[in-house]
């Protein structure tokens, strides 16, 4: 299988490609490095991507910025970071590979816990993360060619705990080892429209 996987740089990519790269065939994609190299809120420029890329079997996006920050601090502009790279960074990935995306081809995005599990300065992240799962529980109904549609929503990864770990007191850290069996499950799997929670 040749699997498309956004944001493979990152510690959830690194966690994705460590399981889905034992058994097929990655091609990385990333902002500023990897075989490719994307702005995923650039709708256009993901087109362009699929159009180099294809044929392809998989998207798997592990990208998405959202803006850290107190509720009174946001303004439209910062609050828009997350809706405008986190959800239609990622919507954008589906949307632009609808009709190059192999037959019984999958997407798979990413979201997070804040928007079960909320944390304070994660209101971004938070309301970008219940968009991204209704958004493939409507979207899978949809689809065609036997196309899947879901999302890995984790907790912080045990290998970011140092850096975000202060962020996330009283939250248990999930390992990355089954972060990537549940992008494996996405992947390999049958099931369409789900949340995948690994926490």
């Amino acid at each position: 299988m040749k699997i498309l996987l956004i944001g493979a740089g990152g510690d959830i990519g690194q966690a994705a490609a460590r399981e889905l790269g034992t058994r097929h065939d990655i091609v990385t994609v990333g902002r500023s490095g990897g075989d490719h190299r994307v702005d995923v809120s650039d709708i256009d420029a993901v087109r362009g991507l699929h159009r180099q890329v294809a044929p392809f079997d998989a998207v798997v996006s592990c990208a998405g910025d959202a803006t850290f920050a107190p509720l009174d601090a946001f303004d439209q502009d910062s609050f828009m970071v997350g809706l405008r790279q986190k959800v239609m960074g990622q919507v954008n990935l589906v949307l632009a590979g609808l009709d190059t995306i192999a037959d019984g081809g999958s997407f798979t995005l990413t979201s997070g816990v804040l928007d079960r599990d909320p944390i304070r300065m994660g209101t971004n992240a938070a309301t970008a993360n219940g968009a991204l799962a209704g958004f493939v529980k409507s979207a899978a109904i949809e689809l065609s060619r036997g196309l899947r549609v879901n999302v890995v929503s984790l907790g912080m990864l045990d290998v970011s705990a140092p850096r975000y770990g202060k962020w996330f007191q009283g939250h248990r850290p999930v390992s990355s080892a089954d972060v990537g069996l549940a992008y494996a499950k996405s992947v390999e799997g049958a099931l369409t429209g789900q949340v995948f929670i690994v926490e």
